[in-house]
Order: structure tokens, then C-alpha cells, then sequence
């Protein structure tokens, strides 16, 4: 009995370390080894790109009043979401802060009015006071509740509006279906008075995990992922234009503004629904966006989209992956007038190294990208 326990915990102590070292071996990749990565980046002459902070799964960025970077996460890093101080203001991170763990992929979150509002399956969680607390282990308290439970698009992307309301979306539960009304949508809650529950915004939408307000015109744009199994050619990935609500955006029955389901397009005309403001890239995983409002970049920027383009997963090797690159979309006059690439390389060979999930602008004008497959978040820069 002695040599067994002995045995037992003998083989505990050496599998903790192993366990220890592969633990290291994935969750720590050196900072030298991503500059190398970084090397193969294609960027616009004047843009410098650097690793801002390394952090595992990187989805959703929220920047605070303090210049905190606020990151979600969706399923492989423990629940948990983190803050990343820049207190001396030099462009890279200080720490990173876990602030709290074990939440159902908590991927979508966004700082308003001191506060720190979180997206995970069928839940809103808020932590008060976030900028005074997030080195106190804070407990997430949840506002709402009642958001449907499945994971199959689950995953949320929140934001507030200019109206003061926060926009959630409910993701199609399934590639394409038809399914009940609450899902395939965007919609709103008041936070100051969550038992009131959520009003539909928009509809037809298969699985949004980004949008923004035009700072000009003030309307939501969004992206949308288009449905799979359908052809490598087809179909786009789509940005929308919601000017207002009630809207219907064609999923599950018209993809891309122009071309019916095969199952569920019969007898429906396109003219019915509203097309995309921009068709693009089929399958390129498009989900962050944000309008840039700064002045470090050029004029050709300001007031236009950038697209974190996650990147294809399932086209043929004969097509060949798209996405996996930053993209930007002229807006001129509330409408989409050019669509083209911004920053190139994640994608060497037809094999991914990095995925774009989600682009913020900071308060000098900088972009931060995060990477949920480098496990990074960047920053980039313009000197002219």
C-alpha cells in the first residue's frame, strides 16, 4: 500500500509537471517568435505594426475611460475575461489582469458609463465600477437572463448605441434553418430597466459578431456571416446598413441580397429584403468592424469601416481560404462605394497562422487587432 501511494504520487508530481510544461508550451508562445510572424504582415507604406499584448483567445476589445483595454474571450481560456492597463502610455500593454473566469463564452463585452457589460451564452452580466475594481476579483452580476441558451452562434458581439440602448444579437442556432423568431436577430435592451426585456431591432440576420454607428450619419452598420455548404464561391459574407429598425435582411431565405435558399428561397422575391451594403469575401469570417474616427491615418480612412476578416474555414483546397486579413470599406454619403484589402499575411500558404477577430481604435488614433488564433492583440500605427 505504502509503495503504491508512493507510486501514485510519484506519477501525480511528474504528470503535473509535464501537464505544467505543455500548459507553458501552449499558452506561452515567446514575444520573438510572434515578431517573426509579424514579419510576414503586408502593410499600406507608412503602417507599423507591433505585439500590443499577448493574451489567450482574444475576441471582443472594449477601451475604457482610462485607456484600459477590456478583451472577451469565446472557448479556450478557462471563461474568462481580462483588462490590460496601459498606465504609462506607451503603447503596450502593462499586465494582463484576469477579471473573472468560468463564464459561458464570455466573447462580447463593451465599457459604457463606467461600467463593464458582458455577452455570454443567454446571459448580459454587468460589473459596476469597473475602472475602481478590476484588480479586486469582481463578481459579475447578472442583468439579464433571459437570452436563449444555445451555443451553435451563441456568442455574442454588444455594443451601445447612440440612443443610449445596449444591441445584442441572437445568432441563427444552426447553419441554415428557419428558426423561431427570437433568433437570427439584433435587438436591444434598456439597461436601466432590464425586466423589461429585449425589443427586436432587425431580422434575417444568420450571425452578426460586429457592428458600429456611422459617426457621420449616426445608422448601424453590421457585418454577417453567410451560410456554409453552399460553394466555395458563394455566398458572400455580407455588410449591412440598418438606418432603422424593422428591417429583414433575407436569412434564411435570400443570401447575399440576391440569390434564394434552395430549401427556403421558394416564392420568396429578393426585392423584399434588404440587400448588403457590401457583398464580401464569401466565407471570409468578417465579424469586428469599427468606423475610424481618428487622425494618425490618413485622410482616406476617416469616417470608413475596417473589417477584422477572421478567414474561411471549410473551402476547398482547390479555392483556396479568404479573410484572414484586415479590410476596409469606403463610406461615402451613407453607402459603400469601395471595398479592399488594409492589412495582409495571416494566411501564408493557404495555412492560417493568425485570425482577426476584432479591431478597436484608441484614444491617440493607434488600431489594436486581436488575434483569438495567435492568442495577441496588436497594435497599429501610422507615421507619415
Amino acid at each position: 500500500m505504502v509503495h503504491s501511494i508512493k507510486f501514485i504520487g510519484s506519477f501525480i508530481m511528474k504528470n503535473n509537471i509535464l501537464a505544467s510544461f505543455i500548459l507553458t508550451t501552449v499558452l506561452a508562445v515567446p514575444i520573438h517568435a510572434q515578431s517573426q510572424e509579424l514579419d510576414k504582415l503586408d502593410l499600406p507604406d507608412g503602417f507599423s505594426i507591433e505585439i500590443y499584448a499577448k493574451v489567450r483567445n482574444a475576441r471582443q476589445m472594449s477601451l475604457g475611460d482610462d485607456g484600459t483595454v477590456y478583451v472577451g474571450t469565446r472557448n479556450r481560456a478557462g471563461g474568462r475575461i481580462f483588462a490590460i492597463p496601459d498606465v504609462d502610455g506607451d503603447g503596450k500593454a502593462d499586465e494582463v489582469i484576469t477579471i473573472a473566469k468560468g463564464l459561458k463564452t464570455p466573447s462580447g463585452l463593451t465599457f459604457y458609463k463606467g461600467n463593464l457589460y458582458i455577452g455570454a451564452i443567454s446571459r448580459i452580466y454587468k460589473i459596476s465600477d469597473i475602472t475602481n475594481t478590476f484588480r479586486n476579483n469582481p463578481e459579475p452580476e447578472v442583468l439579464y437572463g433571459d437570452l436563449p441558451n444555445k451555443t451553435h452562434h451563441g456568442w455574442k458581439f454588444i455594443e451601445f448605441g447612440p440612443d443610449g440602448l445596449l444591441y445584442i444579437p441572437i445568432g441563427a442556432p444552426c447553419n441554415i434553418c428557419e428558426p423561431d423568431d427570437e433568433f437570427s436577430s439584433i435587438n436591444t435592451l434598456d439597461v436601466n430597466n432590464p425586466d423589461t426585456g429585449i425589443t427586436q431591432y432587425a431580422k434575417g440576420v444568420r450571425n452578426t459578431v460586429g457592428f458600429d454607428w456611422d459617426p457621420v450619419t449616426g445608422d448601424l452598420w453590421f457585418t454577417d456571416n453567410g451560410g456554409d455548404g453552399l460553394g466555395d464561391a458563394m455566398p458572400a459574407d455580407e455588410l449591412n446598413s440598418a438606418p432603422k429598425s424593422g428591417l429583414h435582411f433575407g436569412y434564411p431565405y435570400i443570401h447575399q441580397g440576391d440569390t434564394p435558399d434552395p430549401k427556403f428561397g421558394a416564392g420568396k422575391n429578393p426585392a423584399d429584403y434588404t440587400p448588403p451594403a457590401q457583398k464580401l469575401a464569401p466565407h471570409a469570417g468578417a465579424i469586428g468592424m469599427t468606423f475610424y474616427k481618428g487622425d494618425m491615418f490618413p485622410e482616406k480612412y476617416k469616417n470608413n469601416i475596417i473589417i477584422a476578416e477572421h478567414g474561411s474555414w471549410n473551402r476547398t483546397d482547390e479555392a483556396g481560404h479568404t479573410g484572414h486579413m484586415l479590410t476596409l470599406v469606403t463610406v461615402q454619403d451613407g453607402k459603400a462605394v469601395n471595398y479592399e484589402p488594409f492589412i495582409t499575411g495571416f494566411l501564408q500558404n493557404n495555412k492560417a497562422w493568425g485570425r482577426p477577430s476584432d479591431v478597436l481604435e484608441l484614444k491617440d488614433g493607434s488600431l489594436l487587432i486581436a488575434d483569438d488564433n495567435a492568442n495577441a492583440i496588436y497594435r497599429v500605427t501610422y507615421n507619415k
